[in-house]
């Protein structure tokens, strides 16, 4: 079977569980844990050494039947999860949530268990486990991956940062491993002598995820296409932990990221030199440079501390980071200042399974430290105005890109040009100076310049369905800022 046949197989059995109130996510988990432990068995079957305690492995499954299963089933997972390496990262926390053993029993038996799994190639099995975490991100009434990166969106931003043999490639907030699964491919189709082809394997791509149930999903995602080892505890590609509580180390190469969107937090986090430290909840990082309760705001001083110096970042955060005050100002000169930010993509609306997002990605270098900005231009390329995308109906695709990473030039930066001009005023790509910017108010990085169609002639042209569609865009952005309003005020509240 190739990876949408396997997918549709997969998942239509999921629709027999819901029945049961088992969620799309809590499916995809189940899976996880019985596709690790078949395959494990798989790879003893070729000879290979067992990293599955005998007792606790697939024989042991198959062996039951009906309610035996199910008491084995749950023993396994309670067993494994105290193990160290890959088995305690699959299965921390794990649980059995198929209560029927009529239904446990068919999808071990008639779904798992007759395919082969390692015969079917990294790319199938692969794209086949990418298949079902993209359905439960389309599940967005249980809120399920709602802010899922598109993949066309991730191939491009890899391709323009081009990750290069060697390099360390950081995810610090990876959810199912999407952008570490695009470097990986990125690289993997480049020449690779033995060396580095173990490299990447084992050392080149690491994530950080604060969810068990997702750094599981991470973890398997990963080690179906060959990342990763299975005993070691240094060849762990993910980690379970709070990227921002403390800064990761050894710095690396290179990060991409999405991270959470919300414009609130619990936690506040300081620099060492604010007096605010009465507060239980508050985290001091010392190499933060204001503080501030902005989740993004704090993922942004994150990633540059992060990074090498020379090291680049590619990441994607939502409009408020370009033009928030009091904190997001100060954080955005900083930014400007010791980094090179040369390029901002503002992307459209729609894109994301939840409504109302606006977001952008920033791609920028960390420099060494100098008396005068690093920041001497900044090209921005508009993919927003004028564009209507949605998820299902009408999706973004790499295609859509293909001008944009054109015009990023990454081979040779100094050599772009734009395709606006007062002559041209209708081209998506222009730069503007560090002058400029600093000298907006609040070092508004938020800049647009194209109209859109119909604007500017007293409405003659204006598209009705367009306005509306801004209008709903506008208030779920505000409904979703004020639901996060609310619960980081409730945890202060707590507190």
């Amino acid at each position: 079977m190739n990876a949408p046949q396997i997918v549709q197989k997969l998942w239509n059995y999921c629709d027999v569980l819901r029945d049961d109130g088992l969620s799309y996510g809590d499916y995809v988990e189940q899976l996880t844990f019985l596709l690790f432990l078949k395959m494990a068995q798989e790879r003893v079957e070729l000879g290979e050494s067992a990293v599955v305690p005998k007792g606790h492995d697939w024989p042991a499954l198959m062996k039951e039947q009906g309610d035996a299963l199910e008491t084995r089933y749950r023993d396994i997972l309670a067993y494994l999860a105290s193990k160290p390496g890959m088995l305690g990262l699959i299965f921390r926390k794990s649980q059995n949530k198929i209560q029927d053993p009529a239904k446990l029993t068919m999808l071990v038996k008639e779904l798992i268990g007759p395919e082969s799994w390692l015969e079917l190639g990294a790319d199938v099995k692969g794209d086949a486990y990418e298949g079902l975490l993209e359905k439960n991100a389309q599940d967005v009434k249980g809120g399920a991956g709602q802010y899922f990166t598109p993949r066309p969106l991730i191939q491009a931003i890899v391709a323009v940062t081009a990750p290069k043999p060697g390099e360390v490639i950081l995810d610090p907030a990876c959810g199912t491993g999407g952008f570490l699964l695009a470097a990986y491919e990125h690289l993997a189709a480049l020449p690779l002598d033995r060396d580095q082809k173990k490299h990447l394997r084992l050392k080149s791509l690491r994530g950080v995820e604060l969810v068990d149930s997702v750094v599981r999903l991470c973890a398997m995602n990963l080690m179906l296409h060959g990342v990763g080892g299975m005993e070691s505890e240094k060849d762990l590609p993910v980690e379970r932990a709070d990227s921002l509580a403390a800064p990761y180390r050894p710095a690396v190469d290179v990060v991409l990221t999405n991270p959470p969107f919300g414009r609130s937090s619990s936690v506040t986090f300081t620099t060492d030199d604010d007096e605010t430290g009465s507060d239980a909840l508050t985290v001091v990082r010392e190499d933060f440079w204001a503080e501030t309760r902005n989740k993004q705001l704090n993922f942004l001083q994150h990633i540059v501390s992060c990074l090498k110096i020379h090291g680049r970042a590619a990441v994607v955060l939502p409009d408020n980071v370009l033009f928030e005050g009091g904190a997001g100002e100060k954080i955005r000169r900083k930014l400007l200042a010791t980094c090179d930010l040369h390029t901002i993509l503002r992307l459209p609306t729609g894109i994301f399974y939840a409504q109302g997002v606006k977001a952008n990605v920033l791609f920028f270098d960390r420099k060494p430290a100098a008396e005068t900005a690093w920041t001497k231009k900044v090209w921005f390329y508009d993919l927003r105005t004028g564009s209507n995308f949605t998820p299902k109906q009408n999706p973004l695709r790499r295609a859509h890109l293909d001008e944009f990473v054109a015009c990023y030039k990454a081979d040779d930066r100094a050599a772009r040009k734009p395709n606006w001009s007062e002559k041209d005023p209708k081209g998506r790509w222009r730069s503007y100076s560090y002058d400029e910017l600093a000298a907006r108010d609040k070092c508004n990085l938020d800049v647009t310049w194209l109209a859109e169609e119909g604007e500017g002639d007293d409405g003659a042209g204006t598209d009705p369905a367009g306005i509306a569609r801004a209008i709903i865009d506008d208030v779920q952005s505000a409904l979703a800022g004020f639901a996060e309003l609310e619960g980081g005020l409730a945890g202060i509240r707590k507190a």
